[in-house]
């Protein structure tokens, strides 16, 4: 393809993925596709930091939902694969969406959860035992906003990767 064509689809493809993240910002509660390979990593994060104790295991969900996208991102950008890596970048601000809805959930403790009631509510025992679950709103309501922040940085930095970089 001529470079022209390359940025145009590229230009087209930033936008609609900017807008797929805008429909999950106005509707952050609805499951959306890309929330199912948000679980499979916050499931295994559990697993994986289950030898640094009780604290450590039950934020190892969220830790590891946002370590993953965030070393994808790292990879990419620092091995001269910008417009990729900003793609990611984008994926990276929806696990922030999508674990604020999670945090936001620790008071009522409402939403479903993949091994039933008796599996207990990650940020509902996070947040309880750091003595800040009256905060729920403020600390799921900042984590949502990094999420957006994300989604923006992505569209700006994509698009600029691709019409005044050149993608190079």
């Amino acid at each position: 393809m001529q470079e022209k064509t390359v940025r145009y689809v590229k230009t087209v493809i930033s936008l609609l993925v900017f807008i797929y993240c805008m429909n999950i910002a106005m509707h952050p509660t609805a499951w959306h596709f890309i929330d199912n390979v948000d679980l499979v990593f916050h499931e295994a994060g559990h697993w994986v930091f289950m030898f640094f104790g009780d604290f450590i295991c039950v934020a190892g969900g969220t830790l590891m939902q946002l370590l993953i996208p965030f070393v994808v991102f790292l990879h990419l950008f620092t091995t001269g694969q910008r417009y990729s890596a900003y793609l990611v970048l984008y994926w990276l601000g929806q696990s922030f969406v999508n674990v604020s809805v999670y945090a936001r959930d620790a008071q009522d403790m409402v939403l479903p959860l993949l091994g039933g009631d008796g599996t207990g509510h990650d940020w509902h025992w996070l947040l309880s035992h750091l003595g800040v679950l009256e905060y729920t709103s403020l600390i799921a309501g900042s984590i949502f906003t990094v999420g957006c922040f994300l989604f923006l940085a992505a569209v700006y930095f994509s698009l600029f990767e691709v019409w005044e970089r050149g993608d190079k």
